[in-house]
């Protein structure tokens, strides 16, 4: 896949959960394109679920997760303009409204593992981001077998 250069920055949302394994898939796979990484601006974030929802505002800050920080981290020692945004939930409806609000050219989403007979289909907040959203989304490491 190549990201076709357009005037002003490109911008990506990168919706990441708890995840290591998804998250890195989401990093190697944004990493990977050929793009002119001073002109790729990187929205990071993470929607809190069940109890994260109830907590005190500051510990609701997406910044306090593991793999957002891994992500950003990453991401800025490669060169990209990255930000950090806490999205609404439920997840689906706030990974949404903020490609949304962002103008993302392009959301990158991790996958999980299926067996074969679910391959059909992704996880709920997956499906509905790539059934709903206005701008192409990528789905990264869906593994094969098990």
């Amino acid at each position: 896949m190549r990201i076709a250069h357009v005037a002003g920055m490109y911008t990506v949302l990168v919706p990441v959960d708890d995840d290591d394994a998804r998250t890195a898939a989401q990093i190697d796979f944004l990493t990977s394109i050929p793009v002119v990484e001073e002109e790729c601006s990187v929205t990071v974030t993470h929607v809190l679920r069940d109890a994260g929802e109830d907590a005190p505002s500051a510990m609701r800050r997406p910044d306090r997760v593991r793999t957002v920080n891994r992500a950003v981290e990453t991401f800025e020692e490669r060169g990209y303009d990255v930000h950090v945004r806490g999205a609404s939930a439920p997840p689906a409806e706030g990974i949404l409204d903020m490609a949304e609000e962002i103008e993302a050219d392009l959301v990158v989403m991790g996958g999980r593992k299926r067996r074969p007979s679910g391959k059909a289909l992704f996880g709920s907040v997956t499906q509905t981001v790539v059934l709903d959203a206005d701008v192409p989304v990528v789905v990264t490491g869906q593994q094969s077998g098990e």
